[in-house]
């Protein structure tokens, strides 16, 4: 491959080697199996092995449990790396260390529920609160089909959103996710779908589930970071970080290192190859278009702005959590904002640059197994996602910046 690190020159680094330095070894066998394992239509196990294996699951999990209790930015760095070799291992493995940071968040004994029983226990999630739990005594039965569930096949239990009725009357339903071990639902195989194929994010059936309240985590505890885990772990800044300021930018960094993989490829395609007449006329190098030219400078200056805005507000936002737990500064709305924009507008930023090449590949660019459309396709993908949607996203940026209540998730 194309090594384009001029492109996209790295950050200064500390002496101990960084997550997206101890994937690198295992990244070429990974970008081997892209295809098949959106052939698959899930992420092979084999990939998880090897991204366990370097600690890929522990970089934001708590120190107590045996995780390393880091940097946020440095998950995401290493995603997009990850992303750029494949988007859906890189999707499901970002969310999949993520769910660590969130468990975190659930109480003491929630956390050792799950990592007391097994220490590599991975947790898989569907969001939307569409489902009213039934109230009984000691907790909630839940039953119906949850989906979205990315990752499910690799995970060991599933973070089921629902609606909590109340305890009584005068109090308002609060949305929540409730976590459930996956003996106690089936995956639906609900995926078929034109990106992020591998991914997997199927459904799950749950038929009349108990679920005890202490396995609950409400939503407003949630995304204020003010919760029974960061209570907990008072003091860690990482752990009191707002829900929507930290998930989000492991699902766009697949959106960016989707498009650093299309630029690697495209570059290693283009800079060989030669037109075969019509138009064009026969046999001229078609790096010497002008417009050609264009579109990979484009590219990478999409990717490379994406990329630095992600790392900025990712580190920024681990910041304020820890300096809020100091006492020095409160999470505003314009800081939850801020990163709901970043994330969203990063998204752009990476449609910009895979539009700019698969609209250049021409016949040979159709086939499934180019690396550029399939990018092209995962990028996409993720740019559907309600979180990233930059309409949905940049209407409430504007509505705040006009002076009008922001009407959105953030």
């Amino acid at each position: 491959m194309t090594n384009t690190a001029a492109l996209f020159p790295a950050p200064v680094r500390a002496e101990k080697a960084c997550l997206a330095d101890r994937i690198a070894p295992v990244l070429e066998e990974i970008r081997a199996s892209a295809r098949e394992t959106e052939r698959a239509g899930r992420v092979p196990t084999r990939n998880i092995d090897l991204l366990r294996g370097v600690g890929y699951f522990d970089i934001v999990k708590p120190a107590r449990f045996g995780g390393e209790q880091g940097s946020f930015a440095e998950l995401v760095a290493a995603n997009i790396e990850l992303s750029a070799a494949c988007a859906s291992t890189g999707w499901v493995a970002g969310l999949l260390s993520a769910h660590q940071w969130l468990l975190a968040m659930f109480g003491e004994r929630v956390q050792e529920d799950v990592w007391n029983a097994n220490p590599d226990a991975l947790l898989c999630g569907s969001y939307a609160p569409v489902r009213m739990a039934e109230r009984v005594k000691d907790g909630f039965r839940l039953s119906g089909d949850w989906a979205f569930a990315s990752g499910c096949e690799n995970a060991q239990w599933a973070l089921c959103a629902a609606i909590l009725p109340p305890h009584s009357e005068g109090e308002r339903p609060v949305p929540a996710f409730l976590l459930v071990p996956a003996t106690d639902y089936a995956i639906a195989e609900t995926w078929d779908v034109v990106g992020l194929g591998g991914t997997g994010s199927k459904s799950l059936t749950l038929n009349d589930v108990f679920v005890p309240e202490y396995r609950t985590l409400t939503f407003p505890d949630a995304t204020t970071g003010r919760t029974p885990g960061g209570r907990f772990y008072k003091g860690i800044g990482l752990f009191n970080i707002p829900l929507l300021m930290g998930v989000p930018f492991c699902l766009a960094s697949t959106a960016v290192g989707a498009a650093k993989g299309a630029l690697s490829s495209y570059l290693d395609h283009m800079g060989s190859r030669v037109t075969r007449g019509a138009v064009a006329g026969g046999n001229n190098k078609i790096a010497e278009f002008p417009t050609i030219q264009l579109r990979v400078a484009e590219a990478a200056a999409s990717i490379d702005a994406a990329r630095e805005i992600m790392l900025r507000d990712i580190a920024r936002a681990q910041d304020l959590a820890q300096r809020r737990e100091d006492g020095t500064v409160e999470i505003t709305d314009d800081d939850r904002l801020l990163a709901r924009r970043t994330q969203s507008f990063g998204v752009s930023l990476a449609l910009r640059a895979v539009e700019a090449m698969n609209a250049s590949t021409g016949g040979l660019g159709l086939q499934m197994s180019n690396p550029v459309q399939r990018a092209w396709r995962d990028a996409n993908a993720v740019g559907r996602h309600i979180s990233m949607n930059w309409d949905a996203v940049g209407t409430m940026v504007g509505q705040q910046l006009l002076g009008l209540p922001p009407k959105g998730q953030y």
